[in-house]
């Protein structure tokens, strides 16, 4: 072992004794040690071990680790700390501006276990609550996350979103040709990618020559039929040299997934793509109802389009209310007042404002009194900004043995109640259903938040039987939540077809903690499309009488099937 690579573990000890609060002064003594080692004009491994001893700076304790790591190439005192390390932490120590003190502090304070936990707890201000950080250091961990997981390969779709257009773009205006077409995942709307597709007409020897004169895009390996770009030096751009009269063939056969292409040409002539003036044009040919490319998963939808059965898929546009926002009662970053009014100002027609509940301390959750507080401040508004309103709400946090964290009278005084998951997330699906369901049950709660707890590219959520999951919900009128924060986007696209065909209602929510935030919204609505929702199987599409119609509609079902009668 080299002597950058043994300074380099003792520097390590050092962090990790920092993390783990232990002895301070060993701690400083094995950073001293990782920096002499590293200056030290010769190796350690061709020392004796008398001569390692006699080295200035290296007493017994010290002497005796390097001889351990030369002769074993491990430390049994590192080891050990790694051993009681989550692997994210050891991730967060990557993260500029986060020392070993800090992230003691997030982990032990926040219980966040990894860059992405951090990232979102960054996003909902719960960072900047923490004494020793604030709104600076915030943003600034903001950044150095975000350019970390830009260089991991693994992208969110709203992280991609703009990229992708830039890159469009860019290819559009060098090749002269509006013909060129993103493709792929992208194109289907997937929550995350590894890389962008498109396809761009010409031969490949023309389109390589073509892309020397993009400074942007850096050439990288090739692959069967696709050029490899790494743009900007950090996203993977795959082109598709097409020949002129199969563009959009091209451009189809790439949409889709291999599953779709196969149920597509069972009853479809290949032939029949050639000189396609695009995609509607191939679907017509053959017959069938336009396929949205969002729905290209799977061959079962084409059943349904050759009986023109496929509906009108919901749009952003469709979206009438904020549901699932929090304000600076809890971890947001704007007062109530301002959330509503820049509702009234983007044309919505109500806020269901869902700060936290008490339990949620990390994130300023609400005693009962500062709900009390918040409810006459919300009366004071709804008199002021009629016809808007404002809902009474909480996302209340769904406790170890699955009740609610308020009492029936609390819980009572609120218009609607989401209920989540927020702590004790690593169980089994055993434990994770009992709670869960325990939850839905609960007389008072009307929307299940984020299904899985799932945050996506970081963390994978808790297991659950989804069914079982959307079953109890039908019998006991609970909506479910489609999270549409990036990060989350749960419940997921997959099991939206199930929970209609129950005829459950999800929620397209965008669990906002800023004004800015009420744009996650649609990136919720992408993840819907995908399950072939409409307004009409969207609480957030119901207007203002129709929303109110249905709480008192949702309460009286309630009340009379936990009354018996």
């Amino acid at each position: 072992m080299e002597n950058a690579a043994i300074a380099e573990q003792f520097s390590l000890l050092s962090k990790l004794m920092d993390i783990h609060g232990e002895n301070a002064f060993k701690s400083k003594t094995y950073s001293i040690a990782a920096y002499r080692i590293e200056q030290l004009p010769v190796e350690l491994r061709a020392l004796t071990h008398e001569q390692i001893f006699a080295i200035n700076g290296i007493g017994d304790a010290i002497g005796k680790k390097i001889i351990e790591l030369t002769g074993t190439g491990k430390m049994a005192s590192l080891e050990a700390l790694l051993a009681k390390t989550p692997a994210g932490i050891l991730e967060m120590m990557k993260i500029k501006g986060l020392g070993p003190k800090k992230i003691a502090v997030i982990w032990k304070e926040m219980q966040v276990e990894n860059i992405g936990e951090l990232l979102y707890a960054c996003h909902e201000n719960r960072l900047s609550l923490l004494k020793g950080f604030g709104k600076k250091t915030q943003d600034n961990v903001i950044d150095s996350i975000e350019f970390f997981l830009r260089q991991k390969g693994n992208h969110l779709y709203a992280g991609l979103e703009p990229v992708a257009a830039a890159v469009r773009s860019i290819l559009r205006d060098a090749f002269a040709d509006d013909r060129i077409e993103l493709t792929g995942a992208f194109a289907r709307q997937l929550e995350t990618l590894d890389r962008l597709l498109l396809v761009v007409p010409g031969e490949e020897t023309y389109i390589a020559e073509k892309m020397k004169s993009l400074p942007a895009f850096q050439p990288g390996e090739k692959g069967a039929g696709t050029l490899y770009y790494r743009y900007q030096d950090t996203v993977l751009v795959g082109l598709l040299p097409a020949r002129e009269q199969e563009v959009a063939a091209t451009i189809f056969e790439n949409t889709n997934t291999p599953e779709f292409n196969r149920s597509f040409f069972e009853q479809a002539d290949r032939r029949q793509l050639a000189g396609a003036g695009g995609d509607r044009d191939i679907f017509a040919t053959a017959g069938l109802q336009y396929i949205e490319p969002c729905l290209r998963e799977s061959g079962k939808i084409i059943a349904l389009a050759r009986q023109h059965g496929i509906p009108p898929l919901i749009q952003p546009g469709d979206i009438r209310g904020i549901i699932h926002c929090h304000s600076k009662w809890s971890d947001g970053a704007d007062s109530l007042e301002t959330l509503a009014l820049s509702c009234i100002e983007k044309g919505y027609e109500y806020l269901v404002i869902s700060d936290h509940s008490k339990s949620a301390f990390y994130a300023q959750g609400l005693q009962e009194e500062r709900v009390r507080e918040q409810h006459r401040q919300v009366d004071e508004l709804n008199g002021k900004l009629s016809p808007f309103r404002i809902f009474k709400s909480i996302e209340s946090d769904i406790l170890n043995d699955g009740s609610l964290d308020y009492s029936d009278a609390l819980l009572s005084t609120f218009d609607l109640v989401i209920a989540s998951v927020h702590s004790n997330l690593k169980m089994p699906e055993e434990k994770a259903m009992s709670r869960l369901i325990r939850a839905i049950e609960n007389p008072y709660t009307t929307i299940l938040g984020h299904l899985t707890g799932r945050l996506l590219l970081s963390r994978k959520g808790y297991p659950v039987d989804h069914e079982k999951i959307i079953d109890a919900c039908a019998a006991h009128h609970v909506a479910i939540e489609i999270n549409a924060h990036p990060r989350r986007l749960d419940m997921g696209w997959q099991w939206l077809e199930y929970a209609l065909s129950k005829n459950v209602l999800v929620s397209i929510n965008p669990d906002a903690h800023s004004v800015p935030e009420f744009g996650n919204t649609r990136f919720g609505v992408l993840v819907a499309q995908k399950g072939m929702v409409t307004p009409l199987n969207n609480l957030s599409s119901y207007g203002l009488q129709e929303f109110e119609r249905f709480l008192e509609e949702n309460k009286r079902r309630k009340k009379d099937r936990y009354s018996g009668s």
